[in-house]
């Protein structure tokens, strides 16, 4: 299935996900369909980050974006089925390599490239109670993140 060039900006994500204020991470809805989500972030420079440390905004919070970018993907879905989407818990991050130690860090990208992070994730499997997603942080032309994530969906369980 192809992406839908659906845009949305960060009010329109925040509005989406649980994560709100300074805490929704990404800027931009870029494309998504059923399988998949590329979406933008902009604040890794921020000093103000929230997840930055005093040695700066380090690596793992890759995984926090890409996170962001399956529950956006969870409700984009929810939405275009008529249904509220079920919360979801990240409950592993396997095969993760980071290939940078820092995202706050990087090279200003060659002209004719954003100063943007490019998160996608791509569903792998699920079902109603959990989900598998594969994920890839960019940086222009350079991988900064990739690997797998679980997300547990908040169903009730079976007695």
């Amino acid at each position: 299935m192809s992406l839908s060039p659906q845009t949305l900006t960060h009010d329109g994500i925040a509005a989406l996900i649980p994560h709100s204020g300074t805490m929704c991470l990404l800027d931009r809805l870029d494309a998504w369909s059923l399988e998949q989500v590329v979406c933008r972030a902009v604040d890794h420079r921020d000093p103000a980050h929230p997840l930055r440390t005093r040695r700066g905004l380090l690596a793992p919070v890759a995984i926090e974006y890409a996170a962001q970018a399956m529950a956006l993907h969870g409700a984009l879905i929810g939405q275009a089925a008529g249904t509220p989407a079920s919360p979801g818990y990240l409950a592993s991050a396997r095969g993760v390599q980071l290939h940078v130690l820092r995202l706050d860090d990087l090279p200003q990208p060659l002209a004719g490239h954003a100063d943007a992070l490019r998160i996608e994730a791509v569903r792998q499997a699920g079902d109603a109670r959990q989900i598998l997603y594969a994920f890839t942080v960019h940086h222009a032309d350079r991988l900064l993140a990739e690997g797998r994530a679980a997300v547990v969906l908040n169903t009730p369980v079976a007695a």
